[in-house]
């Protein structure tokens, strides 16, 4: 089967001579489909760097990265956005929510643009939070919020779910609400989800690990022993 992401030599340097940040040095990593996998590392590692060029929101300094056996690096600004917009959905850590639309609404603005998506009220379901479907981001808690995003982003029903840090900004309980959901997107709809995050206990509930330092992947662990979020030790 072809993988999901097949990544070869990908580079990516911010700057010029002396001052240059070399963010990622020469990753390989091939992700299988389907499967809940964790991007580990401190700040500065280079996981966000990978997600961002995987994404289709930031391009590669040398190497290459392809989506479903199609090269990523090589596309243009008009088939990247294609790209962002029919395959991919983003959840951030802090929810990027309009405050004067309800939670429908702002579940509204991506099925407009969307080539296939599900009913906005059936992705608030798929979370949760069929009974806050009117309510405003103010009037709903902060883990309420973040399922408004992660509803807003499976709703054009994503190949790939990209998250960073999506519960950077929660509490523990809260936090293992919000993994809980991730899960049921990945069993139900069947969508690849990669987590950027620097806490341990995420990586608990994932298929694979990929731990980066220093811009590079520093050992890959496939979990045999994954736990539910309502397991996780925080």
């Amino acid at each position: 089967m072809t993988p999901a992401f097949s990544v070869r030599g990908l580079t990516k340097v911010y700057g010029e001579g002396h001052s240059a940040v070399h963010a990622l040095r020469g990753v390989d990593i091939d992700l299988p489909k389907g499967e809940i996998v964790v991007l580990l590392g401190p700040s500065g590692s280079g996981k966000s760097t990978l997600l961002n060029i995987l994404g289709g929101l930031d391009r590669a300094t040398s190497g290459t990265a392809a989506f479903d056996g199609r090269e990523l690096t090589t596309m243009n600004d008009r088939a990247l956005t294609r790209y962002r917009r029919d395959h991919v959905g983003f959840v951030f850590q802090f929810y990027n929510l309009m405050p004067s639309l309800t939670a429908l609404e702002n579940v509204e603005l991506v099925t407009e643009i969307s080539g296939d998506p599900m009913a906005p009220d059936e992705a608030l379901r798929l979370v949760g939070l069929e009974e806050r479907t009117h309510h405003f981001p103010a009037q709903l808690s902060g883990g309420e919020q973040q399922r408004v995003a992660i509803a807003r982003a499976v709703a054009k029903q994503p190949n790939v779910l990209f998250c960073d840090e999506p519960t950077g900004a929660l509490d523990s309980t809260t936090g293992r609400a919000v993994l809980q959901v991730l899960r049921d997107v990945n069993e139900t709809l069947g969508t690849t989800v990669l987590i950027v995050t620097h806490a341990m206990a995420t990586a608990q509930m994932a298929d694979r690990v990929i731990h980066f330092a220093d811009g590079a992947i520093r050992e890959v662990v496939e979990n045999k022993t994954k736990l539910s979020p309502s397991e996780i030790h925080w």
